[in-house]
């Protein structure tokens, strides 16, 4: 792919991921899941799409801008540094098993071990900031969660995927 059309795609994929939390922060998945700070994780799709098309480090420049710009538009310093460490655990996650592993997971078993990683960076994050390891205790909720989360980000992400097969395009 030629350099001109990799950064148009990488600018395509940040505002995805950007209306995709938008979408994600109108419509707080707490009402139904009381548990703060829960979310589908829908930019997750974007992350694991880019995995799949771009190269390493512009997968990494995907996460670092859609997280720097999302944290200017809805977040704070601390919703950047939570952002930002679970965004890039779990794209290092999902990278190691989508190619390092012989490619012996699916989309969505990769998007759960994405969603778990990112909340483990999460928690990384809040160990930082809160300066106590009290935090850990929240884990095992957000590694449950992780699962139907992660699955249902994968299964979007394998549909996506599937159409451009289907209609032979390729990115």
């Amino acid at each position: 792919m030629k350099t001109s059309k990799r950064v148009a795609l990488c600018g395509l994929l940040v505002a995805a991921a950007l209306v995709l939390s938008l979408v994600e922060h109108m419509f707080p998945l707490q009402a139904a899941v009381p548990i703060p700070g829960i979310k589908l994780g829908l930019a997750n799709v974007v992350t694991l799409f880019a995995l799949t098309r771009l190269r390493l480090r512009e997968t990494v420049a995907v996460v670092v801008v859609r997280v720097i710009l999302s944290s200017v538009f809805m977040g704070s310093v601390t919703a950047f540094l939570f952002s930002l460490f679970g965004g890039l655990l779990s794209m290092l996650v999902m990278r190691v098993l989508l190619y390092g592993l012989g490619r012996c997971f699916s989309i969505p078993g990769i998007s759960i071990a994405g969603a778990a990683a990112h909340n483990i960076g999460q928690i990384g994050a809040a160990i930082l900031v809160l300066g106590t390891v009290d935090v850990v205790g929240y884990l095992p909720f957000l590694l449950v969660l992780s699962i139907p989360m992660g699955f249902a980000t994968g299964l979007v992400c394998a549909a996506v995927l599937g159409h451009l097969k289907k209609i032979n395009m390729e990115i």
